[in-house]
């Protein structure tokens, strides 16, 4: 078997492309790698600072022998983030009425995670999510999560990392709201 000239030349071609969109418009660059080839991007992990990652990082070269198959596939993202924070770039918290349930956008010279890079959630939660915001504000966590169709433990990590904003917890009023 003669590996043709012509593939040769469209793989020579490839990395042309992607090397000039990483060096001439790097947030699209991350923006379509992360979207399209990490496969276990963890928002948490990566997302919430460059001191953060470190510490992740440091602690996955730890246990490099005891890593699963995801925590291995996290590391080599990490890696890429790794890269995106030395460049000078960075992640811009998730809006829940902006983000993309799969997709990294470009936004305001930062990137925005997919909302499916919450640890949990899947891309039928996250698709779930986006369809929720087209319908206007949420009135709790509650509403959100009855709205979205996401589990209660998906609700909690939103609150914990401040995704929810100052949403109440539930729709009962107190009679302490009428003083």
């Amino acid at each position: 078997y003669m590996f043709p000239k012509a593939h040769a030349a469209a793989y020579v071609m490839m990395a042309l492309r992607v090397a000039y969109f990483k060096v001439h418009y790097p947030l699209s660059y991350y923006a379509a790698f992360f979207s399209i080839r990490a496969t276990s991007f963890n928002y948490e992990l990566m997302c919430l600072g460059k001191e953060r990652l470190g510490y992740y990082m440091d602690d996955y070269k730890k246990r490099k022998n005891e890593l699963s198959d995801k925590e291995k596939d996290t590391f080599e993202d990490m890696k890429i983030v790794q890269e995106m924070y030395a460049r000078g770039y960075e992640f811009m918290p998730i809006d829940i009425f902006r983000a993309k349930a799969k997709h990294f956008q470009v936004i305001d010279g930062k990137l925005m995670p997919a909302l499916n890079t919450i640890d949990g959630m899947g891309d039928k939660a996250a698709e779930g999510v986006v369809e929720a915001a087209k319908d206007g504000p949420f009135t709790s966590c509650e509403n959100f999560k009855t709205r979205s169709k996401v589990s209660g433990t998906i609700v909690d990590k939103m609150r914990e990392m401040g995704m929810l904003g100052d949403l109440p917890l539930s729709d009962q009023m107190s009679l302490l709201d009428f003083m």
